[in-house]
């Protein structure tokens, strides 16, 4: 039999494989609170799931969509960034849909990295963010994200030669997994640093309408200059709770969209028609404000009560600005996987460790919002019973 692709020995997920299995053993004992993946757990709002509703009773709908996306949802992302940003963009250039914002940045890094190129990416960042960089052959230098730095990467830390290489860095803010947010100042930064060096920024924006008490994320695209180096990922599936759908897009630059869209076009036939059309409705209805979003204040209740309930027991966090997740780091002793793993074998409580997503995340864990309040105040109670934030001495694994 022949061997599967070299590839693939940089994709595994084995924490990931490793926590739902364990997660199925301690479910047969006891009932399990997970606050691990972060999928949320609402439904899109009545208004979409009705605009979907008759589209799909449309026959119209049903033949190959083109990848770009259909002239009416391009031309509503522009509007809807126009209104949201101050962002104006080219519809037929400057927007193109993709299937989910993890399908555009995996498809990225095969436009434009070749073997011997460098790709710069956070540490600790999403997973696709290196994932998608072995997928191209190229080669991942890791930007630090460290509480001393704010959790921005060092920009002036990294090397002139790694510099001279670099194909394209990968930015996200709000952030995943550290829940950090970007000054636009930090974008003016690296809109300069993009423009020494000739590297191609692409900034990741999922949790753009996830922010609380006040806090309106900035795209990177308002920074002076951007959209001569950069391009921007953005999704429905955080804002708008559609996850399934599938569905996200790709801003900025015409001519560093236009390699993606050739990969694109060689890959996929595009969104579901009848999908696009609802995504149209949801920014249609965000800019009209006639349905105001309620992610943000959804989230921020949820961040509420957990950080209130842990500091009850001795875990302080640092309230996140911006995201469905809490960073939060582990009490002295413990290294981030064995914390996790006490976690759900005493309290029943699933999150992941920080190591799972680069090696700068050791020390933390990641706590997902996907619960309602009472759920996650149950939750910190468990973790409080469970007596495993005192600090660890000499004691095994769980």
């Amino acid at each position: 039999m022949p061997t599967p692709s070299r590839r693939l020995e940089h994709l595994t997920s084995a924490i990931f494989t490793e926590m739902a299995q364990r997660k199925r053993e301690v479910a047969r004992k006891r009932d399990v609170i997970d606050l691990g993946i972060g999928s949320p757990d609402k439904p899109p709002a009545p208004h979409l799931m009705e605009a979907l509703a008759q589209a799909v009773n449309r026959p119209d709908v049903y033949g190959y969509p083109g990848s770009e996306g259909s002239s009416a949802f391009r031309e509503e992302v522009a509007a809807w960034y126009r209104h949201r940003f101050g962002v104006a963009l080219d519809p037929e250039r400057e927007v193109h849909a993709l299937m989910g914002s993890q399908d555009g940045l995996a498809h990225f890094a095969l436009a434009w990295a070749d073997p011997g190129d460098v790709v710069l990416v956070p540490d600790p960042g999403y997973p696709i963010y290196a994932g998608s960089v072995y997928l191209a052959g190229a080669e991942l230098y890791p930007m630090p994200l460290v509480a001393e730095n704010r959790f921005l990467p060092d920009l002036s830390a990294i090397p002139e030669e790694i510099c001279r290489r670099a194909k394209f860095m990968v930015l996200n803010y709000p952030n995943n997994p550290v829940s950090a947010v970007a000054p636009l100042s930090f974008f003016d930064e690296v809109v300069r640093f993009a423009k020494r060096h000739g590297i191609i920024v692409a900034h990741d924006l999922a949790y753009s309408e996830m922010a609380f008490d006040g806090y309106r994320p900035p795209s990177f695209l308002q920074a002076e200059g951007a959209m001569e180096v950069g391009i921007e990922f953005n999704s429905f599936s955080k804002s708008f709770n559609m996850a399934g759908c599938r569905i996200a897009y790709v801003v900025g630059n015409a001519e560093i969209i236009k390699p993606l869209a050739i990969v694109k076009s060689n890959v996929d036939y595009g969104v579901f028609a009848a999908v696009q059309e609802m995504a149209v409705a949801a920014l249609r209805a965000d800019r009209s404000g006639h349905f105001p979003n309620p992610t943000g204040a959804l989230y921020q209740e949820r961040r509420d009560v957990l950080l209130k309930a842990l500091a009850e027991i001795g875990w302080r966090i640092d309230p996140p600005k911006a995201t469905m997740f809490v960073w939060a780091p582990i009490p002295a002793g413990w290294d981030s996987r064995s914390f996790a793993f006490a976690l759900l074998e005493r309290a029943g409580v699933v999150v992941i460790p920080g190591n799972a997503f680069g090696a700068q995340g050791e020390g933390y864990v990641r706590m997902a919002l996907v619960q309602e309040p009472h759920v996650l105040a149950e939750a910190a109670r468990r973790i409080g019973e469970s007596g495993v934030l005192q600090a660890r001495s000499a004691e095994r694994d769980v």
